[in-house]
């Protein structure tokens, strides 16, 4: 489960091992998506007795599916990535910073996925080669 009850982090730590799909609709048409879950792993804990404050440490893994940048062939490539992320509900001190993510207390969850989607997508690979004598698109004749 990535989607955390906030009544119950604020006295009590998670553990979070989970999976996000490759068809979650946390992505957007143009992302790089997997091409097998992400295997999401960590502990998310409040950050003082307040409420507003979460703290998640863990790590990220799967495989993304990129072409070849020589020859076009899909080329499977590992990621394993570590995830630190903050949460602070909306309207507290510091939810302007770009580097934090927002939740609205109101509606009692906190959701891990935009930050595993932002880690994702900064950690896989855009370029890549299929293996390093690629020697590229080969024409051939008919």
């Amino acid at each position: 489960m990535l989607v955390f009850d906030l009544r119950t982090l604020v006295s009590t730590a998670a553990h979070v091992d989970d999976t996000l799909p490759p068809d979650d609709a946390i992505w957007d048409a143009n992302d790089q998506r997997p091409a097998e879950p992400i295997q999401v792993s960590g502990r998310l804990s409040s950050v003082g007795a307040s409420g507003d404050r979460f703290y998640f440490s863990g790590k990220i893994r799967g495989e993304a599916a990129v072409e070849c940048r020589r020859c076009l062939a899909e080329t499977r490539v590992k990621v394993d990535e570590p995830l630190q992320a903050l949460f602070l509900a909306v309207g507290t001190e510091g939810s302007d910073d770009p580097d934090v993510f927002l939740f609205d207390p109101r509606r009692h969850v906190l959701d891990l996925r935009p930050a595993v989607r932002e880690a994702w997508l900064l950690a896989a690979p855009m370029f890549v080669l299929c293996r390093e004598d690629c020697p590229g698109l080969v024409p051939t004749r008919s």
